[in-house]
């Protein structure tokens, strides 16, 4: 081998290695590449603007705005505890599955031969002249509908002879194991745990119930007893068994006894004491939050205490007429209507008295076509319960 085929050979076997400083080298090839791109870069821009400068020269003022592009719909987050003061109720309710739903199942098994632990509400048909048509039925809260058999009850009347059913919304106690009765000259006390009855002699015509702790105010002809459940001790007590509110069962025994009465221009809310019914304070009930002319009118039915919260039937001047059916939510304190629902003028009148509150503060109603509805004042959700169910309905608080 001569010296220029050896001086060959090391040429070609030196031409695959690699330099002695590989990072030296890549950040010059990095820095060549940067270099090229922000001049390809700067040339796009330049292109860019002036092209875009000629265009919209060009474009007649008439021509309209390029689309944007296309992307996903989004739909704003609505508060729902943001429902204003005046609400009203959907065109179609809805029927979500509930353990009431029952309620207008017939009987199965009469109470004596299989008690409940506790009762979710009462029921009783009634005709079309507003009479009792059937017995008396009992909810348990394991779903069975049971006939209340151990007692036979007449209809309520008062000194013009006018009757009532004896089933009425506050009969039954807020815990579900008793029921009260009023009846002329006597309260009838049912034990729904064990199917027992007792009877306490009481004089006159007595109409109404309502469960205050474990104490039983009934009363009828200007004349409300207070009567206790565990001894049947009774006492006469300076309330309106028409006008006082169901207390709030967490209330204690002692809590102050609420009254809503009167008429427009002197709707009240009066607060008693528990035990004689001795006036503490009396409130004017306003309507300064609800817009006009939008007020109550008068209130019906029996109302109910949830926590600092009164729930009442009642006629209201709404947008379109006075006189329609609504629902009011008072502060119990001051007498402040705070939420109104509307129920409109094609309603018959006293259609849809309050029932009580459920534990998830709903207010539950009469309400047509449904039996029995749920409205959540602060939501304005109002759903249905029981669908088409004619008679008298009592619930557990």
């Amino acid at each position: 081998m001569n010296e220029q085929d050896l001086r060959q050979l090391l040429i070609v076997s030196v031409e695959d290695v690699l330099p002695s400083q590989p990072a030296t080298a890549g950040w010059e090839r990095a820095r060549r590449t940067r270099r090229t791109r922000r001049a390809v870069a700067a040339v796009a821009v330049a292109v860019a603007l002036v092209g875009g400068g000629t265009v919209a020269a060009l474009r007649s003022p008439a021509d309209p705005p390029p689309a944007p592009p296309v992307g996903p719909t989004v739909t704003p987050t609505v508060d729902p505890s943001h429902a204003g003061p005046v609400q009203r109720p959907p065109a179609e309710l809805t029927f979500p599955p509930d353990p009431l739903a029952r309620l207008g199942d017939p009987a199965t098994v009469p109470l004596s031969a299989r008690p409940v632990q506790r009762a979710l509400a009462l029921f009783q048909p009634l005709d079309e002249e507003n009479r009792a048509d059937g017995p008396v039925r009992v909810l348990g809260d394991d779903g069975v509908v049971r006939s209340l058999d151990v007692v036979t009850l007449a209809p309520t009347r008062d000194a013009g002879g006018n009757e009532a059913p004896a089933l009425k919304p506050g009969v039954l106690s807020p815990d579900g194991r008793w029921a009260a009765f009023a009846q002329t000259n006597e309260l009838i006390m049912v034990d729904l745990t064990s199917a027992g009855v007792r009877r306490v002699p009481l004089d006159g015509y007595l109409e109404l119930v309502v469960w205050a702790n474990d104490r039983v105010l009934v009363g009828g002809d200007n004349r409300t007893y207070a009567v206790d459940r565990d001894d049947e001790a009774a006492s006469t007590i300076d309330v309106s068994a028409w006008e006082v509110v169901a207390p709030d069962p967490e209330a204690g025994r002692e809590a102050a006894l609420i009254e809503l009465g009167g008429e427009w221009g002197g709707l009240t809310l009066r607060s008693r004491t528990a035990r004689e019914g001795t006036i503490r304070s009396e409130e004017r009930i306003t309507a300064d939050a609800l817009p006009s002319p939008y007020k109550v009118n008068e209130f019906y039915g029996r109302g109910w205490l949830h926590g600092e919260r009164i729930a009442s039937a009642a006629w209201i001047t709404s947008s379109e007429i006075d006189g329609a059916e609504g629902v009011a939510v008072l502060d119990a304190r001051t007498g402040a209507v705070t939420h109104l629902l509307d129920l409109g003028r094609e309603r018959a009148k006293g259609c849809c008295p309050v029932l009580g509150w459920d534990n998830q503060g709903a207010v539950l109603l009469r309400l047509e076509p449904a039996g029995l509805a749920r409205w959540n004042p602060e939501t304005g959700e109002i759903t249905g319960i029981v669908r088409d169910l004619r008679g008298a309905i009592a619930l557990a608080s």
